[in-house]
Order: C-alpha cells, then structure tokens, then sequence
C-alpha cells in the first residue's frame, strides 16, 4: 500500500466523497431490487465493504431457522362435495417470488393457520424462504381459509397459487 492509500483510509469519508456516492448508490439500487422482487433482506459484500438493507415486514418480527430433514407430509384430503374442475370460491393468495414454502414458523411448532381458520388482513399465512431470507406472506383480506394447495418445505414458483381465502 502506497502512502496516499493509507491517508485515504483515515480521512473520514465525507459526503462528496467517492466511496460515499457509490456507496449511497448500491443502497439505493439494493432498496430498489427490494420492492421489485417483495423481499425483506438483502446483503451484498463488494471490496471488502458489506452492506445490508433491509424492510420491516407488515406482520411482525419472523424468526429465520435452518429447515430440517423434510417430514413426509400425506396430502389434504379434497372434500368430496366439490367438482374436481371447478375452481375454488375465494380469493386465491399467490407467491409473490420463487422459494421453499414453511408452514410454521419453526420446526416443531404449530402451523401458522390450517384450512377452516378465521384469518385477518396482514396475518401471517405462511413463509417463503428465499435467498436464506424468510419472507412472510400474510392474508390480503379476511376470512377463512378455504384451501391450502402447498405442503410444507415445497419449492414454489412466481404466482403460483398457495391458499384460497372465503
């Protein structure tokens, strides 16, 4: 390292500084990939220099936890009076992002809402993990639910239909 390099280093940087505008920049650009894609977190190492941004979730505070081995899940036994075709009645909540579907909060514990549940708006319906970043997907109305049509630890995909509210 040259001299001026270690002068550089203990200068405070000031606001007009380089390494402050681009570092306002990736801020910026981080808090727009944010919103675009709905994730919560996000953290980017560059040159040695880490940042991290990130949102407050609508539904409170979500614990992360590394998934387990995956429990063998029977699938929900369809009610027999409803036509195999016929879409169900409700508003269909879908993934807003590619990710692994939890239905509880941690392994062990009880799920966030079962079908029959009385849910309101913003209530947790599950989480979406993705990017090592849970992300809670909460009712946009309330009701009850109608369908769950993911299992627990399934991989799912943008707009892919996850419950049905009435």
């Amino acid at each position: 390292m040259n001299s001026n390099n270690k002068a550089e280093r203990r200068m405070p940087s000031s606001p007009k500084s380089p390494n402050a505008n681009s570092a306002t920049a990736l801020v910026r650009e981080l808090a727009e990939i944010l919103i675009e894609t709905g994730l919560t977190e996000i953290e980017v190492e560059r040159d040695g220099q880490k940042i991290r941004v990130a949102k407050s979730a609508a539904a409170g505070i979500v614990q992360a936890y590394a998934p387990g081995p995956a429990a063998t899940v029977a699938p929900a036994a369809a009610p027999a009076a409803v036509e195999a075709d016929a879409p169900p009645a409700g508003e269909t909540v879908t993934s807003p992002m590619v990710g692994t579907v939890y239905l509880q909060p941690q392994p062990g514990t009880p799920p966030f809402v079962k079908v029959g549940d009385k849910v309101t708006a913003g209530q947790t319906l599950l989480l979406i993990e993705a990017m090592k970043t849970m992300n809670p997907i909460t009712a946009p109305k309330a009701g009850t639910i109608v369908e769950l049509l993911v299992a627990d630890a399934q991989p799912v995909e943008f707009g892919e239909p996850l419950a049905v509210i009435g």
